[in-house]
């Protein structure tokens, strides 16, 4: 039986549902000669932003019982070295790119954007990070309110026709007024989810394991968190969903994708296993063959409620 794991954002169709989380493969090249992405849907980068930023002073990864805590700070070398360093090797990654961005207003986020389609970058969308501190509303993140990303959703709309992603928080009251503020915004899909606030302290010098406190918990731990956060977001909005958090088989990626994902990230577990993402793939073939299953989009939110 042949199987199609070819699936569709907006516009953009992708080869398979597999994706590399934003932050967990560099630019994309950092990888190429580590792992064969070409059969992956498509790779993250990790986040732009206008200048150049060094990141939070370390330490600032710690691993936790299932999971880790990050605090990097967005650490980047800015839009104009990566048009300049990163965009022309893009033909050497072997994968669809979409460029993670974030910024601190609307003008930064406007500034990445609208650089990086004056050159026509080889990429095929945006992801948006939302969770940063607005500095034109008080450092208040974007991504806890909804008049904020509805309209941070339809300035970035207006300066691209390009896949427009944006990323949500789990740290929110109600997710599902923010997906809906990106999706009448005009974004052709979400990303669920961030990672979750978490701290781990040192209880022989008690101090945080992290240089920052708190950072964001990543991993299987919130996994659970992931998927109903998903279940969630696909009741309210009619665009695609794609699936965050603890990913590290073919069973969790169905999981996601019964629940209401249309395709899904791989994060933390290619710190363990940096080729995971093409396990997982082959996996996810074997179980559609064992399934009776030809086309992969067609389990996307087929989860069958208890009530």
């Amino acid at each position: 039986m042949k199987i199609d794991l070819g699936v569709k954002l907006g516009n953009m169709p992708f080869k398979s549902p597999v994706f590399v989380a934003s932050g967990t493969y560099g630019y994309g090249i950092e990888t190429k000669d580590l792992s064969d992405v070409s059969q992956l849907g498509a790779i993250v980068t990790k986040s732009i932003t206008r200048y150049p930023r060094e990141g939070n002073p370390p330490p600032r990864i710690v691993e936790t019982p299932s999971g880790m805590i990050n605090s990097i700070g967005l650490a980047n070398l800015g839009v104009e070295k990566y048009i300049e360093n990163i965009l022309p090797q893009k033909d050497k990654i072997g994968a669809e790119i979409i460029t993670n961005v974030a910024g601190f207003s609307i003008s930064d986020y406007l500034f990445v954007i609208e650089k990086l389609e004056s050159i026509g970058a080889p990429i095929c969308g945006y992801e948006i990070n939302i969770s940063c501190p607005n500095v034109e509303a008080g450092k208040m993140e974007f991504a806890v309110d909804d008049q904020l990303t509805g309209k941070l959703t339809e300035s970035l709309r207006a300066s691209t026709n390009k896949l427009l992603i944006i990323k949500l928080s789990p740290n929110v009251t109600d997710v599902m007024a923010i997906a809906n503020a990106a999706y009448q915004g005009g974004a052709d899909a979400v990303s669920a989810i961030n990672t979750v606030f978490g701290m781990s302290i040192n209880i022989e010098n008690r101090k945080p394991n992290i240089n920052t406190n708190i950072g964001g918990l990543s991993g299987p731990a919130i996994k659970p968190i992931g998927i109903a956060n998903v279940y969630k977001i696909s009741k309210s909005v009619d665009i695609p969903i794609i699936g965050i958090g603890g990913i590290t088989s073919a069973r969790d990626v169905v999981e996601y994708m019964l629940a209401g994902a249309s395709a899904i990230q791989i994060g933390t577990a290619n710190y363990r296993d940096v080729g995971i993402a093409k396990k997982i793939l082959n996996d996810l073939k074997d179980y559609c063959k064992v399934n009776g299953i030809e086309k992969i989009h067609d389990i996307t939110g087929k989860v069958k409620p208890n009530v």
